[in-house]
């Protein structure tokens, strides 16, 4: 009896004992921020109050010329969850799910699970909306999910709910030949908590599950945290408003097209035509009050995402699990913030597609780093693997992202001359090769001679505004950088829309 009994104890604490090890694996926690551009205390923008995120970039390595694949919410999502290009895929539009055409793809959170881990969506991961949906092959368990559109003040919505564009982020399909559904506000700023919007309860989900993983330290985790702000409508808590006085925020410095643009480039309304007090076209200049409102919502909502950020960064250091968690920052795209004269996304310029990417990898970066490394989303795919032990990814999607290791161990590595995106519009596909100095962009339809495409080049060296297009001028180096294009080979044709 007595040997039985020592034999269940050794037993039972045995067990105990390997419950309680930590994995030898990191765990991930990937923050996505839908429509952030850098506008970061730590990158430099002297308007942001991010206190929270200055503290996570100095944790660890910032990228500074960091790029989307496509200015827009659901295809730079494809691209960061496939580790392929929209020129791979076939993704440009909206009402596209890549399973329809790639049922076998591999995402990013579905090879850290073939590899022992628990992958979990929270908030906006992939984009579900305008006829896209999400993927329920990628995760551990169902996604928990908060309104991207989310109002709290009833004068918001006068005309009643669901407006325009809770409709499109809800898939709700309208019958053929019904009435528009109403415009909801482009800001509000109620005296309420933290929690009483999407982030906040986001933030306290998180939360709850890095708790839960504390408690089962032998299964490593894949986190993917989406926030919805600074995404429109800017609604957020008003103690936020509060930090920002407005006669102080910066006003657009150039409000007209660059000279010498090729059309398809410029975009005028577009998503934020279904806010108001925005102006309906065709007006295309909204009044100052109008801009000045719209930048401070956009600064406000990156302030209240900023503190949700904090909730997260604190938790992870209070349950001790920061030592063995590769942290990434991660902002799906750009925003114009009256730049040029346009607001969102949705276009080939830097306001769009420069993104803040910060990379905390302990054992691998160190405290307070930066590169200059040209960096795209789809490298986030291979980086990630390799820091976290898996064998390399091998399709069946071909993936088009390169390691970022190197760089993340020395600053001064390079591993790519460019990054690479495009946008669609017109009939035409816009592709950029982006250098340290130069971007190019060329329009053509898929599968047209080269000798038809319009050509862009800016110079940012010389002009970081890009208020003139110099391609015409420079036609070396536009045959540079259109040899580099051409290594890419041509786009493929755009998938058809499935539902």
């Amino acid at each position: 009896m007595r040997a039985f009994s020592v034999s269940f104890f050794l037993l039972l604490f045995s067990g105990i004992a390997t419950a309680a090890t930590p994995s030898a694996r990191p765990n991930v926690l990937l923050l996505l921020v839908d429509d952030l551009k850098p506008a970061i205390g730590a990158y430099g923008d002297r308007t942001a109050i991010t206190p929270h995120l200055d503290r996570l970039v100095a944790r660890g390595m910032r990228f500074d010329a960091a790029y989307c694949n496509q200015a827009v919410c659901a295809m730079s999502r494809f691209t960061l969850l496939l580790g392929a290009r929209s020129t791979t895929t076939g993704l440009y539009q909206f009402g596209r799910n890549f399973r329809d055409t790639y049922p076998d793809a591999v995402t990013l959170p579905q090879l850290f699970m073939r590899h022992g881990y628990r992958a979990e969506s929270m908030g906006k991961v992939f984009h579900v909306g305008h006829g896209t949906y999400g993927d329920d092959a990628s995760w551990s368990l169902p996604a928990h999910t908060e309104p991207v559109i989310e109002y709290l003040d009833p004068t918001s919505t006068p005309e009643g709910t669901p407006t325009n564009e809770q409709a499109f982020f809800t898939n709700l399909r309208r019958p053929a030949g019904s009435d528009p559904l109403p415009r909801g506000a482009a800001w509000e700023s109620p005296d309420v908590p933290d929690d009483a919007y999407g982030d906040g309860r986001l933030a306290a989900q998180a939360i709850a599950r890095l708790r839960a993983a504390k408690e089962k330290l032998d299964e490593p985790f894949f986190y993917a945290v989406g926030f919805a702000r600074p995404h429109l409508p800017f609604s957020v808590p008003k103690k936020y408003w509060d930090l920002y006085d407005p006669a102080k925020l910066p006003m657009p410095v150039r409000e007209s097209a660059p000279e010498g643009v090729v059309a398809l480039a410029m975009k005028r309304g577009g998503e934020i035509d279904a806010f108001f007090p925005v102006p309906k076209p065709p007006v295309q200049q909204f009044p100052d009050d109008i801009k000045r409102q719209l930048i401070h919502g956009y600064y406000a909502s990156t302030s209240y995402v900023d503190a949700q950020i904090g909730r997260v960064m604190d938790a992870l250091d209070e349950l001790k699990l920061a030592d063995n968690t590769i942290v990434v920052l991660w902002g799906d795209h750009g925003w114009h913030l009256g730049d040029l004269g346009m607001w969102t996304k949705h276009t080939n310029f830097e306001q769009a597609n420069r993104i803040p990417l910060v990379v905390i990898a302990p054992g691998v970066t160190r405290t307070g780093t930066s590169t200059g490394q040209l960096a795209e989303t789809v490298d986030l795919y291979p980086t990630l693997a390799e820091l976290a032990g898996l064998p390399k990814p091998t399709g069946p999607l071909r993936l088009d992202g390169t390691s970022l290791v190197p760089v993340l161990k020395n600053p001064a590595a390079r591993v790519r001359d460019h990054a690479y995106h495009c946008y669609p519009r017109g009939g035409d596909l816009g592709r950029a090769i982006r250098t340290e100095r130069y971007r190019l962009v060329e329009w053509k339809k898929l599968g047209a001679p080269a000798d038809t495409a319009k050509i862009e080049l800016y110079d940012y060296a010389a002009d970081p505004i890009e208020s003139r297009n110099i391609a015409a001028e420079q036609p070396k180096v536009v045959a540079q950088l259109r040899a580099i294009l051409a290594r890419h080979g041509e786009a493929v044709p755009a998938l058809p829309t499935k539902r």
